[in-house]
């Protein structure tokens, strides 16, 4: 199945990240659930919407809100459909 997104739209596949646990100064394990700070998401670009006129390419990697757009599945891969507005970055 193929994603085409309209307007200024992008659709985004996800970049799984590392887990990063912490620990605290006693020792003890902090899962990334109970961590304070929240960190953004990124993912590449899969697909551009044809009133986008962003400067991004198929292929760049983003970093988006972590609450941005509407997530969505496809063929057992998730996706996020953002606005345009809603790309924070272009990891280069």
């Amino acid at each position: 199945m193929k994603i085409r997104p309209l307007n200024e739209k992008v659709a985004v596949k996800f970049i799984e990240e590392e887990s990063g646990e912490e620990k605290t100064e006693s020792g003890i394990v902090l899962p990334d659930t109970a961590q304070k700070d929240e960190k953004p998401q990124q993912g590449e670009i899969i697909a551009i919407g044809d009133e986008c006129e962003a400067p991004i390419n198929i292929g760049d990697t983003v970093v988006f809100d972590k609450y941005a757009g509407s997530n969505i599945n496809v063929d057992e891969d998730e996706f996020v459909i953002l606005d345009i507005d809603d790309v924070l970055a272009v990891i280069e």
